[in-house]
């Protein structure tokens, strides 16, 4: 069972691309099936995924899916794998649960906008960055979901672009909170510089074994990380960005507070 890790961020993709590619020739019933009814088989393979990992724990607690290799260049070599604990399955059920449940209000919602199939491809994709980030076994799959999430929200707070205060709100949104992506990126580049992995779990055992308790370099790097987490989660002196957020459609203002910034 808990080989359909995987899947999990596989579906909201594929609602994603159906959406992207077909959505201006599919009637409405049929894109919000396909919209919502993705993120709800995600949620459901979650709580399959969560019931065979509870009765059924993998050893030491975690499972981890390598899918495929990248790149191979000497010893950089990173990888498309996924990393399951109990920390990144209770935030990919949060992300799944929550994000069906906003899905499926959205129906309703956006039912009589003429961009409804614009609106649930950028939320599919939404869902499918926010899966990539918590599930990612390695900094730059990780790095990818973080980049993506901040994409998606731009596209979002700015979905309603022919108002110019929401196209501004969505610039603002995209311009802070890569201030402390900037910040976030530097300090996995000094990770991996000093630790010489990518791999979440490598980093963690390297630096018990290489940095002191009261290492500098440690701090540093925990400093940095956080600057991530600060813009990401509009926390001072980032957060200016996140009342303008409201410009965008009530569900995408829910999912970036409910799901988003909890993530972060």
């Amino acid at each position: 069972m808990l080989n359909l890790l995987w899947t999990i961020p596989v579906f909201p993709f594929l609602g994603f691309l159906i959406l992207l590619f077909f959505g201006e020739r599919l009637p409405r019933k049929i894109l919000a099936l396909v919209g919502a009814g993705s993120v709800g088989v995600s949620a459901a393979v979650t709580s399959l995924v969560a019931y065979a990992f509870i009765t059924n724990p993998p050893e030491g607690h975690a499972f981890h899916q390598v899918l495929w290799t990248w790149i191979s260049v000497g010893d950089f070599q990173p990888r498309i794998a996924l990393y399951l604990d109990a920390l990144s399955l209770v935030m990919a059920g949060v992300v799944t649960g929550v994000g069906f449940l906003i899905h499926v209000y959205s129906i309703e919602y956006m039912g009589t906008d003429k961009d409804f199939a614009r609106f649930f491809a950028c939320m599919n994709l939404f869902v499918f960055a926010m899966l990539v980030l918590v599930l990612a076994d390695n900094l730059l799959l990780l790095y990818i979901g973080w980049e993506g999430v901040g994409l998606c929200s731009y596209l979002l707070i700015g979905f309603w672009y022919r108002e110019p205060a929401n196209c501004t709100a969505a610039q603002k949104a995209f311009i802070v909170t890569r201030v402390g992506d900037t910040v976030m990126a530097i300090g996995f580049f000094l990770l991996v510089v000093q630790l010489g992995t990518l791999d979440v779990q490598g980093l963690m055992e390297r630096a018990q074994s290489e940095w002191g308790p009261a290492s500098g370099m440690a701090t540093l790097a925990a400093l940095l990380l956080l600057g991530g987490a600060v813009g990401k989660s509009g926390q001072l002196p980032l957060q200016t960005w996140l009342p303008d957020a409201m410009a965008g459609p009530t569900p995408v203002s829910a999912l970036i507070h409910a799901a988003t910034m909890v993530t972060a």
